[in-house]
């Protein structure tokens, strides 16, 4: 076995044990390199979610700030990230200064009598999104059972502090106890809430969760109905709508982070 398949076997298991633990991480590959450099194309190393390096290697310290600050940028975004680190006067032939971002690279400098020019391309690796499935009935059971299938971590009690980049709630409780969950749900914040029923019945309990002081903001931000209207009747019909409108919701938040 040679030193690199060690290595990458190392990367691997460091990567299951932070994704067992629900942690963010990102893998750093450098995939083009010139002139003189310590580290060679291929060479891995897998970044935390402060952008320290925990597991391989990319060489010397000359690539360190531009890499770090990378990886926080793509764990910030989801988005993978390419930089291209390069001594300043190779930057300034190209007519980019350190910072700049163009077709997709970010540029840094390279301080280092070295001289060399490296590329690295970061890719993060962020826990599931959580849903959250209050409820026992046939819509509750369709919704969580359909949900892994589009890559949601699916719960049923209310998260306290979840380690997540999205948290959502469904409440699909179908008049077995609505009030407390939605009051529940709201008090704990998430990103998304949606109830499982008519826009009738929610209004109703509207009233009684300001009664209760809930603020009225927390109170409108709630979808209800839940789900995109497709005209959906049965249980996994609207379990399909909901996770069509959630599926929604992730992509125009990740564009909008993309367009920051």
């Amino acid at each position: 076995m040679t030193p690199a398949e060690i290595l990458h076997q190392d990367l691997a298991q460091t990567a299951q044990e932070l994704r067992a633990r629900q942690q963010p991480f990102a893998f750093a590959t450098i995939v083009r390199t010139a002139g003189p450099t310590a580290a060679k194309p291929g060479a891995k190393a897998l970044l935390s979610a402060d952008g320290t390096i925990v597991q391989g290697w990319l060489g010397g310290g000359c690539t360190r700030g531009a890499v770090k600050k990378a990886a926080l940028e793509a764990l910030r975004s989801g988005a993978p990230q390419l930089v291209s680190v390069a001594p300043e006067d190779l930057l300034a032939e190209k007519g980019v200064s350190s910072g700049d971002t163009i077709d997709g690279t970010r540029f840094a400098r390279n301080g280092c009598p070295s001289r060399g020019s490296i590329d690295i391309f970061i890719e993060p690796c962020l826990p599931m999104p959580l849903l959250t499935v209050i409820g026992a009935s046939p819509v509750a059971e369709a919704l969580s059972s359909l949900a892994p299938e589009f890559h949601w971590s699916v719960g049923s009690d209310v998260p306290a502090d979840p380690v997540t980049n999205q948290n959502v709630i469904i409440i699909a409780t179908q008049g077995q106890g609505d009030l407390a969950a939605l009051e529940r749900a709201i008090l704990a914040r998430p990103d998304h809430i949606a109830f499982v029923g008519s826009r009738r019945k929610y209004r109703a309990l509207a009233e009684k969760l300001i009664a209760k002081g809930i603020d009225q903001k927390e109170i409108d931000a709630v979808r209800a109905p839940a789900g995109l209207d497709i005209g959906a009747v049965t249980p996994e019909e609207i379990a399909l709508s909901i996770l069509a409108e959630l599926v929604k919701l992730r992509r125009s938040e990740v564009k909008r982070e993309g367009e920051r």
